[in-house]
């Protein structure tokens, strides 16, 4: 018993390679030892296989057993060796899931796939904005980054690091080279808005010193702020304070405006603000236009270029980027017919 006990406890010790490699030879050794030994019994590798994993986990159905003494020996080798050697491999396998979860579960991760978002700072604006994104395209991966205990949202396509954004390291863990896309959300815990867009500036510096070539949208309390970040790459910038005032005042002097912009912002309610592809048969904004007018689209903007209205005699530049409000099925609709 002393000596099962030690070679049991050296097994646990053995690393996770040669425990797997060990235990895949001992079925496969056993497999074909016990069909060549008692052929009649087991006639195939897949009978003798099959009586091995019953065996070495201990379900042992019945349907097959050993008959002979040379075959009955195989299955009490398996008994004393088989069994301990399976059974800290599966052991191996449990913790090893438990390690991830727990990994997981704390942010202590590194994200290694590409194309994905990354949210700094979490918030009920954060989790509204996964909503949004999720409600775009499902498939989406995105990755939280905070200081929180414990990840705050988990999803299978959901992901926690637990860090601060503004080092280096953290923000490698996340991939930052290969995102398709960085929202960092204001601070509202730290009170001024001095202090809330002063961090933002330092997260938004770090990413643009890491990855100064991803899109980057920063929400920041105060206009008057954007100066500060002119040697900082921003892409957009999302002024929180005069966004919420505005609309407020809006809503007050003219009733039911705030639902026209809460359509415009949820993919799930309403008609949506949509970017189109164009076909190379629209040679003027008017012929565009019209074409999209006829399949249930209105075409507001190139780009941030409201005025094109106004333009429609103009040709449409190369590189524009068309954008119409319409409902979900409309814009499907165009997006298969390649406009």
């Amino acid at each position: 018993m002393f000596i099962l006990k030690k070679l049991f406890m050296k097994m646990v010790k053995i690393n996770n390679y040669t425990l797997f490699i060990s235990s895949l030879l001992l079925v496969l050794l056993s497999t074909t030892l016990i069909v060549i030994v008692e052929h009649k019994t087991f006639p195939t590798l897949f009978d003798g296989f099959w009586w091995v994993m019953t065996t070495v986990t201990t379900v042992g159905y019945g349907d097959y057993y050993p008959v002979s003494v040379p075959g009955r020996m195989i299955g009490i080798f398996l008994y004393i060796f088989g069994i301990g050697l399976i059974g800290v491999a599966i052991g191996k396998i449990v913790d090893g899931m438990t390690i991830f979860r727990k990994k997981r579960l704390e942010g202590d991760i590194v994200y290694k796939d590409q194309q994905h978002f990354i949210i700094i700072g979490w918030s009920q604006k954060a989790k509204f904005a996964i909503e949004e994104i999720q409600d775009t395209k499902k498939d989406i991966e995105i990755i939280i980054i905070d200081e929180l205990k414990e990840a705050p949202l988990l999803g299978e396509n959901i992901h926690y690091i637990k860090g601060n954004a503004s080092e280096e390291s953290t923000l490698l863990r996340a991939n930052i080279n290969e995102a398709k896309a960085v929202l960092i959300f204001a601070d509202d815990s730290l009170g001024s808005d001095q202090m809330i867009d002063g961090k933002t500036l330092l997260v938004a510096s770090t990413i643009e010193t890491v990855a100064p070539n991803v899109h980057t949208v920063v929400e920041i309390m105060e206009e008057r702020h954007i100066k500060n970040f002119q040697h900082v790459k921003v892409d957009e910038f999302i002024v929180s304070n005069e966004t919420i005032s505005s609309l407020a005042v809006r809503s007050a002097f003219r009733k039911g405006v705030s639902s026209i912009y809460s359509q415009l912002l949820s993919r799930s309610v309403g008609d949506d603000l949509y970017h189109i592809p164009h076909p190379d048969h629209w040679e003027t904004y008017g012929d565009a236009f019209r074409d999209l007018l006829n399949q249930g689209a209105t075409l507001i903007a190139d780009r941030n270029d409201l005025t094109i209205n106004r333009r429609l005699q103009e040709p449409i530049p190369t590189n524009a980027e068309l954008y119409v409000v319409c409902d979900h099925e409309t814009y499907n609709n165009l997006v298969k017919k390649g406009s």
